[in-house]
């Protein structure tokens, strides 16, 4: 059964996984999955802090499903708190099997703090 992609938002990247992202059996390795998500939420992140960002937490990662060689995979972004220099980012990840056919497969939480050029933490711009 396929699953429906977020209606309130596109995809911040779409990547083909290619058999140097797999292990022997042809299963997707979770890291690589892990660095997919981090950039995805890192670019919907850079945007709202208006600048420079880092990484400080993964809150949570949920696998779903495996991810197999050939399959497109979608990231969705969502920014689920912003405090006064941290953002914590919900990424959602569907994987695209056969034309037509998604699969939720990894869910994650990720929190981005804003930075200056000296890499200190700085206010997250209000919205606007």
């Amino acid at each position: 059964m396929s699953e429906e992609y977020p209606k309130d938002r596109a995809p911040i990247t779409r990547v083909l996984t290619m058999p140097s992202n797999a292990n022997a059996t042809g299963d997707i390795f979770g890291g690589w999955i892990l660095a997919q998500v981090d950039i995805a939420g890192a670019i919907l992140a850079a945007e709202r802090a208006q600048g420079r960002i880092v990484t400080v937490a993964v809150n949570s990662v949920h696998f779903r499903k495996p991810v197999f060689v050939g399959d497109v995979v979608s990231f969705f972004c969502e920014i689920l708190k912003i405090g006064n220099t941290s953002m914590t980012v919900l990424v959602e990840v569907f994987a695209e099997r056969i034309p037509g056919v998604k699969d939720k497969v990894t869910e994650a939480e990720v929190v981005y703090v804003a930075v200056d050029e000296s890499r200190r933490p700085r206010p997250v711009p209000p919205s606007g």
